[in-house]
């Protein structure tokens, strides 16, 4: 990485187990029967999962960093690192971002990786701890960044960047911002409608640092009634594997009961909540119906 870009993640550690423990005093001395609030288990399971995601993160980035380093020795382009270019990389991450994240809600075999950030019934700092192991489905959607000739490290501070500024907008004690910030950026009232699991607010507010992707294109929604977080069909565990898993699981269960390959398609690359159509009634009256799986979780 270019020496002018610092670890942010890093350097973020000690303001995360600060801004932590401040929130739970706080719940502790101003308790909210209307907020999520904490528990010892579920706050205990988010943070297994990060610390294991930094694990799993470091293996994974071992074949992603050869891709991106390849690509970005193929193009002739080059952005080089200087004060006016950062913030347009952090932009183009930013986008790229809103498209990922958009893809891992509505794509089930993504949806499998993301899963795991709401499979919490809380919604406080910790959850934002609640990290998958499995990150692998999300390199392809930065391709256009690299091949614009910006740096695999610099994108990677980007991501960085973009992930701690994530951190502090997982919160219930945070009310409503201004509305210019509230119109521009990603806040906690707009972080809560996309950790809701009611139907109206499901597959809304995905982006990251900038709430103005989903006001662009049609995914926003603002937080008017009370949030219930979670899936809409909660796992119910607080075993870190079977939270990574889970939903790797269901699929090939699904996999393994599909009557055709359409249908294998369908339950790998449509929604998670994808069901095939019952097959029709044959000639001679009411044929056999196609089997249907039992609804899986949607967030």
């Amino acid at each position: 990485m270019p020496s002018s870009l610092p670890d942010v993640v890093l350097w973020s550690i000690p303001a995360f187990v600060l801004l932590t423990v401040l929130e739970m005093v706080s719940y502790r001395l101003h308790p909210d029967e209307d907020s999520a609030g904490y528990e010892a288990k579920d706050a205990a399971t988010s943070i297994t999962m990060g610390l294991g995601s930094l694990v799993f993160d470091a293996l994974w980035k071992i074949p992603i960093v050869a891709v991106y380093a390849a690509i970005y020795e193929l193009t002739p382009l080059r952005v080089p690192v200087l004060w006016w270019t950062l913030p347009l990389m952090l932009l183009a991450q930013d986008f790229f971002y809103y498209w990922s994240h958009r893809g891992h809600h509505v794509i089930r075999i993504l949806w499998a990786c993301h899963v795991v950030h709401h499979s919490s019934k809380k919604f406080n700092l910790t959850t934002a701890l609640r990290q998958p192991w499995t990150t692998w489905t999300v390199w392809p959607f930065y391709i256009p960044v690299i091949a614009c000739g910006v740096h695999p490290a610099a994108l990677a501070f980007c991501s960085s960047a973009n992930l701690v500024y994530q951190f502090w907008i997982h919160t219930e004690r945070i009310g409503k911002l201004p509305a210019p910030i509230e119109f521009v950026f990603n806040t906690p009232s707009h972080h809560r409608v996309h950790h809701a699991s009611q139907g109206s607010y499901l597959d809304r507010n995905f982006g990251g640092i900038l709430i103005v992707w989903d006001r662009l294109f049609g995914s926003f929604v603002p937080e008017t009634d009370a949030c219930v977080f979670g899936l809409t069909k909660n796992i119910d565990t607080y075993n870190p594997l079977r939270v990574a898993t889970h939903e790797y699981a269901a699929i090939a269960r699904d996999l393994r009961a599909a009557r055709s390959w359409r249908e294998r398609a369908g339950r790998l690359f449509r929604g998670p909540g994808w069901q095939p159509e019952p097959a029709r009634p044959t000639a001679e009256g009411a044929g056999p119906r196609e089997r249907s799986g039992p609804l899986q979780e949607l967030s």
